[in-house]
């Protein structure tokens, strides 16, 4: 199997939905890939890392430290409730960890946020469950209070989001749960960057593409298509730099959902 891409810092993978019902969109990945997934990364040696030592690697990142390629950040978008059925139980069962971005006005509440790509609306993890999950070693940080695409915010709606988004998640798990954001929709700019700081957030994780801030962090969508034991985000071969352009373009192409949204009136 493939190395991660040669990089300063361990490569992000960033999952949706896995398992549950199926959907008209393409973030939806199957269970039985991911298990899959898990399992030949785990077995070929992979490590996953909480937040707070990816922190740390992003630290070392200019001195001798150097870090394994067989290390990676293992990220979860939005904190759907099929997480505690589908992810969380693979993951302990090979000894990985995971930290997942909630949308902390959701939690406990259906997905009424997001444009209907299932029959039946889904449900999110209840802060008792978060509770559960995060005393065994798992991680939570913020995905903003509602999922609204901050570039398209004012200053003050921007950093409401942020603030009310950090200050829930500090409440009810702790300071390490304010420490990162992920921007909805993977959408940032210079000023979304300085009020995410602003905010108190030490790492803010956007699309594929980074510009080296800690603000701007870099991730690697895994989309329905990608079905092979390795992730094209952690394959340094020809496949895998094509799958991460399509995942580029199809990040990008989120765009459509905020606009239908706004179309709305949810946004």
């Amino acid at each position: 199997m493939g190395q991660a891409p040669a990089a300063g810092f361990p490569p992000v993978l960033c999952y949706h939905r896995v398992g549950g019902p199926l959907e008209l969109g393409v973030t939806r990945v199957a269970r039985s890939t991911f298990a899959r997934q898990m399992t030949t990364l785990a077995r070929a040696g992979w490590k996953t890392l909480t937040l707070g030592q990816f922190a740390e690697r992003l630290r070392h990142e200019h001195s001798a430290f150097r870090t394994p390629h067989s290390e990676f950040l293992l990220t979860l978008d939005d904190g759907y409730a099929s997480l505690g059925q589908h992810v969380y139980p693979v993951l302990a069962d090979v000894g990985f960890t995971a930290t997942t971005f909630l949308i902390t006005d959701y939690v406990g509440r259906l997905n009424t946020w997001d444009v209907r790509y299932t029959w039946h609306r889904l449900a999110h993890l209840d802060w008792d469950t978060i509770g559960r999950w995060q005393e065994r070693g798992f991680g939570f940080a913020s995905h903003s209070a509602s999922h609204a695409r901050l570039t398209w915010l004012s200053d003050a709606r921007a950093m409401d989001e942020l603030v009310r988004s950090r200050d829930t998640l500090v409440r009810r798990l702790g300071p390490g749960a304010g420490r990162a954001v992920a921007y909805p929709f993977g959408a940032r700019d210079e000023r979304v960057e300085r009020l995410a700081c602003a905010a108190g957030y030490d790492m803010g994780f956007g699309g594929v593409r980074g510009n080296g801030s800690p603000l701007a962090l870099a991730r690697l969508p895994v989309y329905l298509w990608d079905v092979g034991r390795v992730p094209f985000g952690l394959r340094q071969d020809a496949i895998g730099s094509l799958g991460r352009f399509v995942a580029d373009v199809a990040n990008r192409c989120a765009v459509g959902t905020s606009v239908m949204l706004n179309v709305s009136g949810r946004r």
